[in-house]
């Protein structure tokens, strides 16, 4: 198989498997509802954010449109340069990294872009997909389901550290989904390979 059908091959597998339980979280859970998979420190937790990955937000509805259009030029760019990457035969964990990278990217799009206008609220109920009602919110405008949290450690700091002493801490508190797994695990290949991948000939 060619380095071009296999880097196709993981932006479709991610993109097939990211898409496929966030449209099954978001048909059968409502928000706030989880799922204790491995004891207290791996739990399928449903809820969406506005914002970048890991649930971060960006600056309301006017950053959300802002956000959503520059993930879509980030993609068209970065395509573009994995295009160049493939036909120059250049590495091909960079090209598999950022093929990781560029799915990953696609997939929240789909949220943002979609989910608004096929999917109705899910707030103390399970959403339906093409409500007769239409859907929660319009174009651009969509909420990026996130699942996986990992409250592996918890505690309260120590009094005399400053700020945060006597406050409770969950490590790693923030809630993701399979998107942001593969843009983060694609940058982090790059960085640890990096001297692999731009070594001089």
């Amino acid at each position: 198989m060619s380095t071009f059908k296999k880097s196709i091959l993981i932006i479709l597998l991610i993109l097939f498997f990211d898409q496929f339980l966030k449209i099954w979280i978001k048909t059968h859970m409502f928000i706030g509802q989880e799922y204790n998979i491995f004891g207290n420190w791996f739990i399928i937790h449903f809820t969406e954010n506005n914002g970048m990955a890991f649930g971060f937000e960006f600056a309301g509805e006017f950053g959300k449109i802002i956000l959503s259009l520059f993930r879509i030029i980030a993609v068209i760019i970065i395509g573009w340069y994995l295009l160049k990457l493939i036909k120059s035969k250049q590495s091909n964990i960079l090209i598999y990294s950022l093929s990781a990278i560029i799915s990953g990217a696609i997939g929240n799009i789909i949220d943002s872009l979609f989910y608004g206008l096929i999917f109705n609220e899910s707030f103390y109920q399970v959403a339906n997909i093409f409500p007769k009602e239409g859907g929660y919110s319009s174009f651009l405008h969509g909420k990026v389901v996130d699942m996986f949290y990992f409250p592996i450690i918890q505690g309260r700091f120590p009094e005399w550290i400053p700020i945060w002493g006597s406050e409770s801490f969950i490590f790693f508190r923030p809630i993701f989904n399979l998107a942001d797994t593969a843009i983060t695990l694609g940058v982090l290949m790059i960085i640890i390979f990096q001297k692999y991948i731009f070594q001089k000939e």
